[in-house]
């Protein structure tokens, strides 16, 4: 896509590249890598210059003896079989199908017409699936952590700006904002966090525990 207004910073690639970015918030990366040419060519970037860094390390010799049992336990590893890489279905990009299992969201309603699919939630955080119906707003909340928010479909403008299909919006526990979603089809995005969020309203502050957000 070339008319991606908002990116991943640079540290959040360079965490990616490496491997140190927690799961949730890679999956938003990888599905955002794959929808935006500018990144990919970014993250090729990085990836060029881990390994010629890699070259540059110094090599250690090893005894004769340990390169025999090294060759050894190659030849008795069974081969692996191709990793498949998801393709993309629909406006669901590869890393979004494969944490589906291939399947659709299985939708929750969260009120008001907005609705969220869990795609996965453990320790280093969750990532799920939002669904806001056009002109329609979340509730106001903040962060406790790093919330980073994918459009996948339609778009939304908060006190950030406008982000429409491609573009990441990364907040923290400094900003508080009213996402709302723009009229005409519903805004469906892909969103991580690393701690609940914090609500401005009784209601949502009540059933914030029931739908582990």
């Amino acid at each position: 896509m070339s008319d991606v207004k908002h990116h991943i910073a640079d540290d959040l690639l360079a965490a990616y590249v490496s491997g140190a970015l927690p799961h949730p918030y890679a999956i938003v990366v990888a599905s955002h890598i794959s929808m935006c040419d500018e990144c990919r060519v970014r993250h090729e970037a990085q990836l060029a210059v881990g390994g010629s860094v890699l070259e540059t390390l110094e090599t250690t010799e090893i005894t004769a003896d340990m390169k025999a049992r090294v060759m050894d336990l190659l030849d008795d590893t069974p081969a692996k079989p191709a990793i498949r890489v998801p393709r993309r279905q629909g406006i669901y990009p590869g890393p979004v199908v494969e944490a589906l299992k291939g399947g659709q969201p299985k939708w929750r309603s969260l009120g008001m017409g907005v609705k969220q699919s869990i795609l996965f939630a453990g320790e280093e955080g969750s990532v799920r699936l939002l669904y806001i119906p056009g002109g329609q707003a979340v509730p106001e909340h903040g962060h406790n952590g790093l919330e980073m928010t994918l459009v996948l479909q339609g778009a939304f403008s908060d006190e950030g700006g406008r982000y429409g299909v491609g573009d990441v919006e990364v907040t923290d526990e400094h900003v508080d904002h009213v996402p709302t979603a723009e009229p005409g089809p519903a805004c469906i995005c892909l969103a991580a966090t690393d701690a609940p969020l914090r609500f401005k309203g009784f209601v949502p502050r009540l059933l914030q525990p029931v739908f582990g957000i």
